[in-house]
């Protein structure tokens, strides 16, 4: 995947995460915060999405609704 592409699914990501409801704000906080992070070090797309499951028990429904997963 192109830095590029990777950089909007993060952002997709990000967005969702602001939005989710069942999310708590300091979840919601340390995703988003992580997400930062990646995006400004371009980490691999696959340990992007592990390590976010491992972050927020309610990311995995975010990223499969947005068709990560």
């Amino acid at each position: 995947m192109s830095a590029h592409k990777h950089r909007e699914h993060l952002n997709k990501i990000k967005e969702a995460v602001h939005k989710a409801d069942h999310l708590s704000t300091e979840e919601k906080k340390q995703t988003v915060s992580r997400i930062d992070e990646w995006i400004a070090e371009d980490k691999a797309e696959g340990i992007i999405y592990e390590e976010l499951v491992h972050l927020a028990s309610g990311i995995r429904p975010i990223l499969r609704e947005l068709g990560l997963l």
